[in-house]
């Protein structure tokens, strides 16, 4: 069905395809019998798994970016997935970037996006994931950091967005790596992520993730893996999108922003080979870009990933992309 409906969904602007679909998912969300049905059409055996204190159904989850403002989060528990990881969210509500700030790279089965964070802020947030949790859901929020706030007040702010999520979620992900906040990267430094580490263990009650850039050189991310082991953190997501641009062919190639999709496979790969090989272990890893098929889902577990996070893999594979990616499994 869905290869159907794909073109005419892709013949929109991408960030209003992606907004429709999610107004859909929303509507299954609010109406339990319906999403009991959606549930039954895309149910598949269970394939538990533990990492960092917490039991998953299955080792697929939606990567944060999907739905930043937690607007469909419950519909999208009845595709399958095992853990939904909702945000970036900010502290403060801000617009993000100007439009356009998506962009499809069919020929290459990914995308582009700067959208700078854009986010109905904590408090809109906050009052999306209070209530009813689909049954067996793990719920995690990734925290971002409003693009006013100077780096010198980035412990402040996270803190207080730990504050208001550790209630609410299940795990809690730190977001120092996207590279559409002029910035943020600089959070990954050694001094720094260790500041900001000490200021939320301080007062953490939910396992810590921090997401990690794949654009960090061999030495950066040797000393952000030595900060987190040591910084007291739960686990590590490799990796966020990429500046890099490795043989594109879409028109759209140029455009600036964090490439994600098929093409990323290979630099996460690497990425998650070396974090595999420093942390031996010692922390649980989630494995996230350029997943689009079983074979890139089985890849990432074999290499050591506890978790797998989708999210261009949806765009571009529909809603039964979860079920498939666990046929391996079955």
């Amino acid at each position: 069905m869905y290869s159907i409906l794909r073109p005419w969904l892709f013949r929109l602007e991408p960030e209003r395809a992606h907004a429709l679909t999610l107004r859909l998912m929303q509507v299954v969300g609010a109406a339990p019998p319906l999403a009991a049905i959606v549930r039954r059409q895309y149910a598949m055996a269970a394939q538990p798994v533990q990492a960092f204190g917490l039991g998953f159904a299955n080792p697929i989850g939606l990567a944060a970016g999907y739905d930043k403002d937690g607007l469909a989060w419950r519909g999208l528990a009845a595709l399958g997935f095992g853990h939904i990881e909702v945000g970036s969210v900010t502290l403060r509500p801000q617009a993000g970037n100007p439009r356009p700030r998506l962009f499809r790279l069919e020929e290459d089965r990914a995308l582009i996006n700067r959208m700078g964070f854009p986010s109905r802020g904590a408090d809109f947030v906050a009052r999306r994931l209070a209530g009813p949790r689909p049954p067996g859901l793990v719920l995690g929020v990734n925290l971002g950091l409003n693009k006013d706030a100077p780096l010198e007040r980035a412990a402040e702010e996270y803190a207080e967005l730990q504050r208001i999520f550790d209630p609410l979620a299940d795990y809690l992900a730190v977001n120092v790596s996207s590279p559409n906040t002029a910035g943020l990267r600089a959070l990954q430094a050694q001094e720094r992520l260790a500041g900001l580490l000490a200021a939320l263990k301080a007062n953490k009650r939910k396992p810590l993730l921090v997401k990690l850039s794949p654009d960090l050189e061999e030495r950066q991310l040797d000393e952000a893996l030595e900060v987190l082991l040591d910084g007291g953190a739960d686990g590590v997501i490799a990796v966020n999108t990429t500046l890099a641009r490795p043989s594109l062919r879409s028109r759209h190639a140029g455009e600036a922003g964090g490439l994600s999709g098929a093409p990323l496979a290979a630099i996460r790969a690497r990425a998650l080979e070396r974090m595999a090989d420093k942390l031996a272990g010692r922390l649980p890893l989630v494995a996230a870009g350029g997943i689009m098929t079983d074979e890139d889902a089985r890849a990432c577990l074999e290499a050591g990933a506890a978790l797998v996070q989708v999210y261009t893999g949806m765009v571009y594979g529909g809603p039964d992309f979860v079920r498939r990616l666990m046929v391996w499994q079955e």
